[in-house]
């Protein structure tokens, strides 16, 4: 692989370029050097093309050295279309049938990277995300790699034709992987859905997802006193049900339920909690009740909760249960298993894990994610209409949709 970045800075080797205002051609272009675009550049260059790969950003795959807390949760075990998000929830199909978690694991133990399953099928390195990114920068071999290149004017003929800092680029082919709006201080812009609409390409409104949840008012008053306390719960919006972890926060929730079930939540909606997943949670009240009489209200709720929120759920209550009525513990025990949360927004692009919305895949071929109207025009990863859940199932897009783009670009 040949790299460069725009000033001198040289990585990975030497490659001396044409001087600006001259036009090279490739085979294909790739713009940015993320997940997604790294895989396709290295998939279409083993297929023997010529492939030039642009990022303005200073470092390749920074997105990838953060996930998963620097381990990287490069897939999971089961991928299914039920697990994204889309206008169009069969358009991923496709690629995705095309190209498996078992194939990209294949690749993994090829490198010699050990892994590890975590819970839910989510599948990790035992050592550091940086595996995962040598093994993509190690399958560019003899892509020409250019970082700190701002992409500008784009235009197409019989051809694409590129204007960057470096020269004139000329290719048949061009794929944008450019991902979404999430976690701007990474470089994240909106280059792929200005690129889409300029060719006549509709774009779904871009929001952020899996994203921690805000609140205001009486919640947030409750809610701010128990930062830090986690607990496993089932959140329920509408159809769609999640069963994990929560963590109260001093802006109001996160965790990995809330992260899932934000993806689903409309501006303003409620959802529902079940504090005590599993659990009748009036009958072990009653239960605890009739085993230890004297107890308190608290002793009551902390075989259900945390210390902290089972404090704040039995409140000024200093009777003993033998004295609370059976109508009080179960209505008390029906909040915990169907508590109504209604967030006010969310943490927004800064800190959601992925962007839903994005290229509208009614505009896109599902088996190569190429443009309709475009020939020679792909989109891939998170910048199309497609967003996973948390668990592997976002980096299993990118490699699906990559592989996809690259196959199918003669």
């Amino acid at each position: 692989m040949r790299t460069q970045a725009h000033g001198g800075a040289l990585r990975r080797g030497f490659f001396y370029g044409r001087r600006a205002g001259v036009s090279q051609r490739f085979d294909m272009v790739v713009i940015g050097a993320g997940a997604a675009g790294l895989f396709c550049a290295g998939q279409a260059a083993q297929r023997g093309r010529q492939v030039l790969l642009l990022d303005h950003a200073p470092e390749p795959g920074r997105k990838i050295l953060i996930s998963g807390g620097g381990r990287c949760n490069f897939t999971n075990r089961t991928v299914r279309a039920e697990n994204f998000l889309s206008e169009n929830p069969s358009f991923c199909k496709s690629a995705l049938a095309g190209f498996t978690p078992s194939d990209f694991l294949r690749l993994v133990e090829g490198a010699g990277i050990a892994w590890h399953e975590k819970t839910l099928g989510q599948l990790f390195c035992d050592g550091s995300a940086r595996q995962i990114l040598d093994l993509l920068l190690g399958m560019c071999a003899g892509v020409d790699l250019r970082l700190d290149q701002k992409v500008g004017e784009v235009s197409f003929s019989d051809r694409f034709t590129l204007q960057t800092a470096w020269g004139v680029v000329e290719t048949p082919v061009l794929v944008l992987a450019t991902g979404g709006l999430s976690i701007p201080k990474l470089g994240a812009t909106g280059l792929a859905y200005d690129l889409a609409r300029q060719f006549g390409l509709r774009v779904v409104t871009p929001r952020p997802a899996l994203v921690p949840l805000t609140f205001s008012g009486a919640d947030l008053a409750w809610m701010q006193p128990l930062a830090g306390v986690s607990l496993p719960a089932r959140l329920r919006a509408g159809r769609q049900a999640f069963e994990e972890n929560i963590l109260f926060t001093h802006r109001g929730l996160s965790g990995p339920a809330v992260l899932q079930i934000s993806s689903y939540l409309a501006p303003g909606t409620a959802f529902t909690a079940d504090l005590c997943p599993g659990i009748d949670a009036s009958q072990a009240l009653l239960a605890a009740k009739a085993a230890q009489p004297r107890a308190g209200l608290k002793a009551g709720l902390t075989s259900l909760l945390p210390a902290r929120l089972a404090a704040h759920f039995a409140g000024d209550e200093a009777r003993p249960l033998a004295d609370l009525p059976d109508k009080t513990l179960r209505a008390l025990g029906g909040t915990l298993n169907r508590l109504e949360l209604r967030p006010t927004g969310g943490e927004g692009f800064a800190k959601a894990e992925v962007t839903a919305g994005g290229v509208d895949t009614r505009d896109l071929i599902s088996k190569s994610c190429m443009a309709r109207a475009v020939p020679g025009l792909f989109m891939i990863g998170e910048a199309v209409d497609v967003t996973g859940w948390l668990g592997g199932y976002n980096f299993q897009w990118a490699w699906a949709s990559a592989y996809a783009a690259a196959r199918n670009s003669a």
